[in-house]
């Protein structure tokens, strides 16, 4: 009974290999094919989006965005026909002083980040295992299936009866946080005593977004790409650059791009790159799609401060080290007094970073010589405000 539902997950499965492979091919063109591809989706997109009815704007955060903003008026876009909107209250002061210059309509966060994490917890490792961990946090009757897919990699009917599927939790962290569940807990996997949470990003940044464009009649240019991996990686190979359907339509011009194409065209562009983004710096040898390699020596990704997607990737000094850098005051009510516990106890993410075994402690090391060291808590005397 179960081998027709086994014969489609392994066509489905051939068809995803299919999609991904597709986008490879088109991640490796030349750059200077990859801006005219990128320009024409964005053409394209204007032109159907207009003719059903809507409005367009360009939904800007980090440098992918600003160069998309760039790109869209160096091709002649006026503010009448695509506006920039952002959540710019989350972002670095850098990248705020650019949508600034921009022009961003600004809108509201629904709920302030503290409250976010307090209620619903911490954005760490990444929004796909982090749903998951929401998932097991919260056990109802209706997610039966589900939480023991994610514990055992067991999928009932709807999932073909598949075994060894990539619902499972790694293994490291079923490890850590599969106890959450009372299938994990049997089985002697561990609970952490906080929360985690994907849903930040919504609360923060998406819902205010969609709000506005609800309201404007406005569909969004985004400027994410796939080679980001991840939710953004499956949903760009499934749909495309442009994705007209019933319930949602987006532009994603840069989907093919890889970071250093973004960086190529913000140089070529003459792009204000935000300071937090540090300095241009261009390889001195060609990679195998003839173009130089083009990065910036400081963050290459950027989201709101107290963000832990991605965290475990990192080697110190890591995101947090580097928020140390920029605003001691921040990081330290980011790292040990931004959430409450029931005892009303303060902690914040060091907590998670302990139980993750991410070191995060004595950030001053790696930005002070060893003789600067002794008698440095007057630091924390910076006069840097908390969103």
């Amino acid at each position: 009974m179960a081998k027709p539902k086994i014969e489609r997950l392994e066509a489905y499965k051939k068809y995803k290999m299919e999609l991904h492979q597709a986008m490879l091919q088109k991640q490796r063109v030349p750059y200077s094919i990859k801006r005219r591809m990128s320009e024409q989706r964005i053409k394209d997109f204007y032109n159907e989006a207009t003719r059903r009815g809507y409005n367009c704007h360009v939904s800007v955060g980090g440098l992918d965005s600003i160069v998309l903003c760039y790109l869209v008026r160096a091709m002649g876009y006026t503010e009448d026909e695509i506006k920039f909107v952002s959540a710019s209250t989350l972002e670095d002061i850098s990248i705020q002083k650019v949508h600034k210059e921009l022009g961003c309509i600004c809108v509201k966060p629904l709920r302030p980040k503290v409250k976010v994490i307090q209620e619903f917890g911490f954005p760490v490792l990444s929004k796909k295992i982090a749903n998951k961990i929401d998932t097991l946090q919260h056990p109802t009757e209706k997610n039966k299936t589900v939480r023991h897919a994610i514990i055992t990699g067991e999928c009932g009917e709807q999932g073909g009866y598949a075994t060894n599927s990539k619902m499972q939790l790694p293994k490291t962290y079923l490890e850590l946080f599969g106890g959450l569940d009372e299938e994990g807990k049997a089985l002697g996997y561990k609970k952490p005593d906080f929360l985690v949470s994907d849903k930040c990003c919504y609360y923060l940044k998406e819902a205010p977004c969609d709000i506005w464009a609800k309201e404007n009649n406005s569909v969004p240019y985004l400027g994410i790409m796939a080679s980001e991996g991840g939710r953004r990686a499956d949903a760009l190979e499934e749909h495309g650059c442009n994705y007209f359907g019933k319930t949602v339509i987006r532009s994603a011009p840069f989907a093919f791009y890889y970071h250093s194409d973004i960086v190529h065209l913000a140089v070529d562009l003459n792009v204000h790159i935000p300071d937090i983004y540090g300095e241009v710096a261009i390889s001195k040898e060609r990679n195998e799609f003839g173009d130089y390699e083009y990065t910036t020596t400081g963050e290459q990704r950027t989201g709101c401060s107290m963000c832990g997607f991605g965290i475990q990737m990192e080697t110190r000094p890591h995101r947090f080290d580097r928020l140390y850098e920029r605003n001691p005051k921040e990081w330290n009510f980011w790292m040990n007094g931004c959430c409450t516990d029931a005892d009303g106890n303060k902690f914040g993410w060091g907590k998670v970073l302990d139980y993750l075994s991410i070191d995060w402690r004595d950030p001053e090391h790696w930005y002070l010589e060893p003789k600067q060291l002794k008698g440095q808590m007057t630091i924390f005397d910076y006069d840097g405000g908390i969103e």
